[in-house]
């Protein structure tokens, strides 16, 4: 099923989520159908978090390279001290792009769609979707991330 995108100002988009239990679970299992099946329907999209699509809990989904990852109960356990400015975009705003400074690599710890423990070590582009993601999981938007020195 397509799932709507849930916009900014959307309370949601701001609560941090909930741990999955049951990563095996029916509604977990469906969820993730459905967020694969509802960013092959959006264009330009590199990652999906569940607050986009109106559930708090701890799932986003990431496709680049040709490669998805799907991340359940992610969390980043390090970053680089070096950082690098790059624009971005999301789609609870749409048609916004603001440049957002983060770290230049990650080390990410979670769970796969069978409950198994997964590392994810990543840099560039992946390293950047993956903050961008965890920080929805968070609670965090990217607006909030726009550095003071880049600001006008």
């Amino acid at each position: 099923m397509n799932l709507p995108i849930i916009t900014f100002p959307n309370e949601i988009l701001k609560r941090e989520t909930e741990k999955i239990r049951d990563p095996k679970s029916p509604e977990i299992r469906a969820l993730v159908f459905d967020m694969l099946e509802t960013m092959e329907k959006t264009s330009n999209c590199l990652g999906l978090a569940a607050p986009q699509v109106g559930k708090a809990v701890r799932l986003c989904i990431i496709k680049l390279d040709g490669k998805t990852h799907i991340l359940i109960n992610p969390e980043i356990k390090s970053k680089s001290w070096a950082k690098i400015v790059m624009e971005e975009g999301c789609l609870s705003f749409p048609g916004e792009f603001m440049p957002i400074k983060r770290p230049k690599k990650v080390i990410v710890v979670a769970q796969d769609r069978d409950g198994q423990e997964m590392t994810l070590k990543a840099d560039g582009l992946l390293a950047r979707a993956l903050q961008h993601e965890i920080d929805h999981l968070d609670g965090i938007l990217f607006i909030e991330r726009v550095s003071k020195k880049i600001k006008k």
